[in-house]
């Protein structure tokens, strides 16, 4: 598929997802078989571009091209500021985020809360997109259903979309009232593949080859983004993309293949945040790398409890010593 001048041969991409999606996930994901990364929501208000937090989210050192940016917001003069910004800084592609259902983004207007103004929808994308085109920077957007089932709007907001510009649009299978609750449906992404010439993307619920591989032939989509499914499972992009061009499956992976990743994994979050902030902020990713083994529960209550990144890595290279590098740390895929 195409953004803009980018050309994508692999169709697994990466969801986007606040405090997950930092460089050292996207770097790892991407070498682990994602074809694309967007950076985690960033917000707009240039008040905020300077605090640590932002800055974290805007940086792409050393990352592969190209770099995504995704901003949130509701005034279209701050979103084309940030957009000008962030293209000055090295963007090739800007996502917009019209998705997050988070109250805390919807308060303030943003996030899925637009999804209940499709006039000012319009304007954003608009501005947004004509300020990017004398970059050559193409604009995408990432939205939901709509707001609630009975307010299903991504029809129409698709339409506006391609009317004005936007690149490639990825659909999460739920409104914003769902949050993240029940399954995703897909009736309305292949309702709204139909009706667009534009890339479409597939979001929501997408945890296996063989459910990337029927969300795909469902939808017609040109493009699944795999989100909550890739934590601490960041293998499963090129266990997918293998799938759905051979039709065949992987091995499942090994604990020698868990100690790479999570290692190389805990050695960059560790480098990007600090000391202080690295071992708080790795305590979720182990949790999601190891909380799937049966006996690791008891031991990751303690692990929580370090505070030095030397102690941290050491206790879970211990842990993992004590299993067999060439076993596998999920079951093998039923045929």
């Amino acid at each position: 598929m195409q953004i803009g001048p980018w050309t994508f041969n692999n169709r697994v991409f990466v969801a986007p997802m606040a405090g997950v999606t930092d460089r050292p996930y996207r770097r790892l994901c991407k070498a682990l078989g994602a074809e694309y990364a967007v950076s985690e929501m960033a917000a707009s208000n240039p008040q905020l571009w300077d605090t640590v937090k932002t800055s974290r989210r805007l940086n792409h050192e050393g990352e592969p091209d190209p770099i995504a940016i995704q901003l949130t917001g509701a005034d279209p003069d701050m979103m084309v500021e940030a957009a000008l910004f962030n293209i000055d800084k090295g963007a090739k592609i800007i996502d917009i985020n019209m998705g997050c259902p988070a109250r805390k983004v919807c308060h303030v207007l943003s996030g899925s809360a637009l999804l209940t103004d499709l006039g000012k929808v319009a304007a954003i994308i608009e501005r947004v997109v004509n300020a990017c085109l004398p970059h050559g920077v193409p604009v995408t957007l990432k939205t939901r259903t709509g707001w609630d089932a009975n307010h299903i709007t991504a029809p129409e907001v698709a339409r506006i979309a391609e009317d004005l510009g936007i690149a490639a649009l990825t659909l999460h299978g739920r409104t914003r009232n769902d949050f993240y609750k029940g399954k995703a449906e897909y009736d309305t992404i292949a309702k709204v593949k139909q009706s667009i010439a534009i890339p479409v993307i597939a979001n929501g619920d997408i945890d296996s080859p063989e459910k990337a591989k029927y969300v795909l032939q469902y939808t017609k989509a040109d493009a699944v983004m795999v989100g909550r499914a890739a934590q601490g499972r960041p293998w499963i992009f090129q266990h997918i993309h293998h799938y759905l061009t051979t039709g065949e499956h992987l091995p499942p992976p090994t604990f020698g293949e868990l100690r790479d990743a999570l290692v190389e994994h805990l050695v960059e979050h560790y480098s990007f945040y600090g000391e202080h902030t690295g071992v708080r902020t790795a305590r979720k990713h182990i949790a999601w790398y190891l909380g799937r083994a049966p006996d690791a529960k008891r031991w990751l209550r303690s692990i929580h409890q370090i505070e030095s990144s030397d102690k941290q890595l050491q206790a879970i290279q211990h842990w993992l010593d004590q299993h067999d590098p060439t076993a596998p740390i999920e079951p093998a895929t039923q045929h």
